[in-house]
């Protein structure tokens, strides 16, 4: 292994950090001057809060990461920058959703999709082995290389968008992904990813201090697909940039969402409905309407909505685990993924199927 002297960037994950709080509590201050553009109201297939909440929480997270480029060691900035460069098609696709309410998911997903390509000319990388020999030989071509990383990542964005539905659930596992590819970062000796890993959670950080769990900011689409195409591209990277990482061991990193959006696709495509059609038979609102409803019967609906993320964090901490301990091993982490992929099915069937047992638990407030 790699011996790798490293330093946490502490100035810029604070400055990161306290910025994005920072700008995020001047909007929920503000909210009553421009809340007719910025609110998310409580109206909505899969609306849960009880009150109009500002959803332009990913303008705070890219201040707080620009402001953050000024404290970076220089080899950290010449490579977030140009990430943080490409970033803005998707982010200003995703803020045109929360400010006109009237985007469409294949305008956003073809903008994540332009935000992969300005990543690969900014910065030369781009997926050219997956550990599957009749694929890698397609990947050697760069053009086919550049396309399949371009929707790769676009694929992560558009899933941390999809389980953005609970008080701090996309924030909890973007921050999971995070550690999990900042160590695996650095027990490869490449302490420019794990430092760049450290910044973007400091500033997701910032965010969830008001988005968890009281719930007084959503990202919004701009903020998911902002972040998403961040972790997208991390996970590209330290893929590409480490020869002893296995590419599934990233992938696997990111999990559960990458799962929600295939099972999502899945479920949508077999009942014949429109893939961005949005429902509420999401995992995460199944634990919701089916878990932490009936557990916490008595608790206010902030307190059934914050808790439906520490239990999905349980189910996201499984993939992430492994593919840590098995980040070098390709096979093994095949194996992984779909044991996690079949771990998902099984929780999900017994949901959605009314046969999770659970004792009610009768809380006073």
């Amino acid at each position: 292994m790699t011996t790798v002297v490293f330093a946490i960037p502490h100035l810029a994950l604070t400055t990161a950090g306290i910025a994005t709080f920072a700008i995020c509590l001047g909007i929920v201050l503000t909210k009553r001057w421009h809340g007719l553009h910025t609110l998310d109201f409580e109206s909505g297939v899969q609306k849960v809060h009880a009150e109009p909440t500002p959803r332009i929480g990913g303008l705070a997270i890219l201040i707080g990461l620009a402001v953050s480029l000024f404290f970076t060691p220089h080899e950290v900035t010449m490579l977030f920058g140009p990430m943080l460069l490409a970033a803005l098609p998707a982010f200003f696709a995703g803020v045109i959703e929360d400010i006109t309410k009237r985007g469409r998911v294949t305008e956003r997903l073809l903008a994540t999709f332009s935000s992969g390509l300005l990543a690969w000319w900014l910065t030369g990388y781009s997926l050219t082995r997956i550990g599957l020999s009749g694929i890698d030989t397609l990947l050697v071509f760069l053009p086919v290389s550049i396309v399949f990383t371009a929707f790769a990542v676009g694929g992560v964005a558009n899933a941390i968008n999809i389980i953005d539905g609970f008080n701090g659930l996309a924030g909890s596992t973007i921050l999971l992904s995070l550690a999990t590819l900042s160590l695996m970062s650095y027990l490869s000796g490449d302490a420019e990813m794990a430092k760049i890993c450290f910044i973007v959670g400091g500033a997701t950080f910032g965010f969830l201090l008001l988005n968890y769990p009281s719930g007084k900011i959503f990202l919004g689409d701009g903020g998911a697909y902002l972040l998403g195409f961040l972790l997208g591209w991390l996970a590209v990277m330290v893929a590409m940039r480490n020869s002893g990482i296995s590419p599934w061991a990233p992938m696997l990193a990111c999990g559960y969402p990458i799962f929600e959006v295939l099972f999502s696709m899945a479920r949508r495509k077999a009942r014949t409905l429109q893939l961005g059609r949005p429902d509420r038979l999401h995992l995460h609102s199944l634990v919701w309407s089916r878990v932490t409803r009936k557990w916490l019967i008595h608790q206010s609906s902030i307190t059934q909505n914050a808790a439906v993320c520490p239990l999905m964090m349980l189910y996201a901490a499984i993939p992430s685990a492994l593919s840590l301990l098995f980040r070098k091993n390709t096979a093994t982490l095949i194996v992984a993924f779909i044991a996690c992929g079949l771990i998902y099915a099984l929780v999900y069937a017994r949901l959605v199927h009314f046969k999770w047992v659970v004792p009610k638990l009768r809380l006073a407030n």
